[in-house]
C-alpha cells in the first residue's frame, strides 16, 4: 500500500529531504509496485540513491522469480540487502498459493508454474549470497495451507545463506479475502518452530510500502 508512486528523481529527493529530518536512518528499500525486479525504474532508484549516498544501506523486495537474471543490475545498483517472499517449497502447497507465474514472456500455470518460481528463488538466494548479499526472506502465514510449510521453507532458506526470516500474518484480501488470519498464538507457535533453523524478525508491523521511520 501506498499513497501514489514516484519516478527514480522523485525518489531521490524524497531520500534527500528524509535524511535531513533525520540522518539515523540507514536503510533506502524499492517494494514495488508489483514485483520490482520487473520494473526497470527499481535499478535506476537505487542506482541515484547509491551514487548520492553510498553509505546508505540499500535493499529491494521481490519474490525472486527474476533474482538470478538481475543479480548484476542489482550488484551496480549498490544494493547490498535483499528481501525475499517464499511462502512454500512443497509444490502441492505452493501451487494453491500462487495460481500463476509470468516467466520469460510466457504465462504458466499450477504445478509447472510454482515449480520454476521455487528453483528460482532457492538459486537466486545462493546466487546472491555468494556475491555477498544480505538475504531475509519474508513468509507469509497461511492458516491450513502453509502453517506446518513453513518450518521446512526456514530450513531450506537457511541452507541457501539467508541470514533472518521475518513471518508474516496473512492480511485477508484477494484471492484470500474470505480466508481468515492467522491469531497471534498461531504466529507464536510457527516462528518458534523456524527458529531452530534460522533467526526470527519479530519487530514487522506489516508496514506500508512507503513507510519512514524507526521499528
Amino acid at each position: 500500500m501506498t499513497s501514489r508512486i514516484i519516478k527514480p528523481e522523485e525518489a531521490v529527493r524524497r531520500v534527500r529531504e528524509i535524511l535531513a529530518r533525520e540522518p539515523r536512518i540507514r536503510v533506502v528499500a524499492v517494494a514495488g509496485p508489483g514485483d520490482a525486479l520487473a520494473n526497470p525504474a527499481s535499478f535506476e532508484t537505487l542506482r541515484l540513491v547509491h551514487q548520492e549516498f553510498p553509505h546508505q544501506i540499500k535493499c529491494m523486495s521481490t519474490n525472486g522469480l527474476l533474482l538470478l537474471d538481475s543479480l548484476d543490475s542489482l550488484l551496480e545498483a549498490g544494493v547490498n540487502h535483499l528481501t525475499i517472499t517464499i511462502n512454500a517449497i512443497d509444490k502441492n502447497i505452493g501451487q494453491q498459493i500462487y495460481s500463476w507465474v509470468r516467466y520469460k514472456g510466457q504465462t504458466l500455470f499450477g504445478e509447472e508454474a510454482f515449480e520454476i518460481l521455487s528453483a528460482r528463488q532457492i538459486e537466486g538466494i545462493k546466487a546472491a549470497v555468494r556475491q555477498g548479499i544480505t538475504v531475509k526472506v519474508n513468509s507469509v502465514l497461511i492458516p491450513r495451507i502453509n502453517d506446518e510449510q513453513l518450518v521446512r521453507v526456514a530450513q531450506v532458506v537457511a541452507e541457501g545463506g539467508a541470514q533472518v526470516m521475518n513471518i508474516m500474518k496473512l492480511i485477508p484480501q484477494a484471492e484470500f479475502s474470505n480466508w481468515p488470519a492467522p491469531s497471534d498464538h498461531e504466529l507464536l507457535k510457527v516462528q518458534h518452530q523456524c527458529e531452530l533453523f534460522i533467526r526470527q524478525f519479530r519487530g514487522c508491523r506489516q508496514c506500508r510500502a512507503d513507510a519512514v521511520g524507526f521499528l
